[in-house]
């Protein structure tokens, strides 16, 4: 097969939180949109997106990962590495700089939205909006920024095909899999280019595809419980590494000046909220802190959990707290970063989210190893169907999948041009089988890096936690 070259065209700059996100398009002709839509399928031919990078046109990954540490607590680094190893799923969601390096060089259309960045299937997932409806939406936005929409439709491909790798499905049913989630993407931006922006902010989920995932989760993942009653005074509950509790930790977390850092670090975040959630947030103190370490690719960066308690029986208030640094996409992308990182995700997942969150917000503090840091602050939300637990049946991994294509068109539709996306995609499966394509390179190409990870840590070259030497 004939590959395209990568088009040249830089992404445009990201922009603050309070300018428009996008190429202005209202006052376009939808005649111009689809016009632009079919210009860049002319440019870019749907077979081009199969290409995946070879060996030669590779960034080293471990490099770009060890990269990643400088900055980070240096004795959380192993825990990040042992938990890459367990498996290429594992692998694939700590990876997201290489697989933006590789998406990098792959043909570009020119089309851009807010990229959500890592938007893997662990990256969705179900959870309770605060007035108790199920909802089902991406959970994840460190590496959110304006990208070509093509990038995070592929990283959900690949790990469609990783996750149906690692449940043992036959090819048959992989293939299936990962064609639902691209056809559904591509069927529901032509649902979305026929609606106005206040319908797409609308749009609901299949029902039946969300009982879906709920029934599979259902018995198969416990609640968290992040806290614990101790000498009658509610706490944060021991769990490491997971959950350490402030008064358990040493040297960038010494317990007798953390609190007061982070207290410094709540009152900045304090003043990037609204009217309301301030108010609500001034009823609370701080009665207890604890780090966590979160994810895969995160690991080693700073976060906590804050415990606010209010007056009388009101209910507890957690934040999480976590260090935000460039998105991985930001070397790849052409333009200019303006804005601090915390402000940058917050932006970013108030344009993705379909249900937002009052507490989000962001602040920056200069307590913490003499470094400037930032930060963006939300509460935890406790997130069902992710694709880390029990294994998928290949009926529910493809309804999975589909419905994280659908949120992925509905993200990208409110930050995009909907009708230039689904004038590119046409009406036939063309794009659906390339990305295919590409994800089964991709998969391959994990499972060598996997390997060879895991051969690096039994040769001592990378320090790992919970991996043996004979691992």
């Amino acid at each position: 097969m004939t590959r395209a070259s990568p088009a040249t065209g830089d992404v445009p700059a990201a922009v603050s939180a309070d300018d428009p996100l996008m190429p202005h398009i209202d006052g376009e002709t939808s005649d111009l949109r689809i016009a632009r839509g079919r210009a860049a399928r002319t440019a870019v031919p749907l077979p081009a997106h199969a290409d995946f990078p070879g060996p030669a046109r590779r960034t080293d990954p471990f490099a770009l990962l060890a990269g990643q540490d400088a900055g980070r607590v240096p004795e959380l680094l192993p825990v990040r590495y042992g938990r890459m190893a367990a498996s290429p799923l594992a692998y694939f969601h700590g990876a997201a700089l290489p697989a933006a390096a590789d998406l990098a060089t792959t043909p570009r259309t020119g089309l851009v939205v807010q990229a959500c960045g890592d938007a893997h299937l662990g990256n969705f997932g179900l959870f309770a909006t605060d007035d108790h409806r199920l909802t089902f939406d991406l959970v994840d936005f460190d590496e959110t920024l304006p990208a070509p929409w093509e990038w995070d439709v592929k990283r959900l491909a690949a790990s469609v095909e990783v996750a149906a790798r690692e449940d043992g499905h036959a090819p048959a049913q992989r293939r299936r899999a990962v064609l639902g989630a691209v056809e559904s993407y591509r069927q529901a931006m032509h649902d979305f280019a026929r609606r106005t922006p206040q319908q797409i902010r609308a749009a609901l989920a299949d029902a039946g595809a969300l009982r879906t995932i709920a029934l599979h989760r259902a018995g198969t993942a416990g609640r968290r419980r992040f806290t614990e009653v101790r000498a009658g005074r509610l706490r944060f509950a021991a769990s490491p590494p997971a959950v350490v509790p402030a008064g358990r930790l040493a040297g960038d977390g010494d317990p007798v000046t953390l609190e007061e850092r982070l207290g410094v670090v709540l009152a900045r975040y304090r003043r990037s909220l609204g009217p309301a959630p301030r108010a609500r947030l001034d009823r609370y103190r701080l009665a207890d802190a604890a780090r966590k370490v979160v994810g895969v690719g995160s690991v080693g960066t700073r976060c906590w959990l804050l415990l606010l308690v209010g007056p009388g029986t009101e209910a507890p208030l957690i934040l999480q707290v976590k260090e935000a640094g460039p998105s991985v996409l930001q070397g790849y992308t052409g333009g200019a970063v303006r804005g601090e990182p915390g402000r940058r995700v917050v932006t970013g997942q108030r344009l993705l989210q379909a249900v937002g969150d009052g507490f989000l917000g962001w602040a920056r503090s200069s307590g913490f190893d003499g470094c400037s840091r930032e930060f963006y602050v939300r509460r935890p939300r406790e997130v069902r169907g992710a694709a880390e637990g029990a294994a998928m049946t290949p009926n529910v991994l493809r309804a999975r999948s589909r419905l994280c294509g659908w949120t992925l068109a509905r993200a990208h539709a409110r930050t995009g041009d909907p009708l230039a996306i689904a004038a590119y995609l046409g009406s036939g499966p063309a794009f659906a089988e390339a990305v295919r394509e590409f994800a089964v390179a991709c998969a391959d190409q994990n499972e060598r890096d996997h390997t060879a990870l895991r051969e690096a840590i039994r040769g001592g070259h990378v320090a790992a936690a919970g991996i043996t030497s004979a691992g």
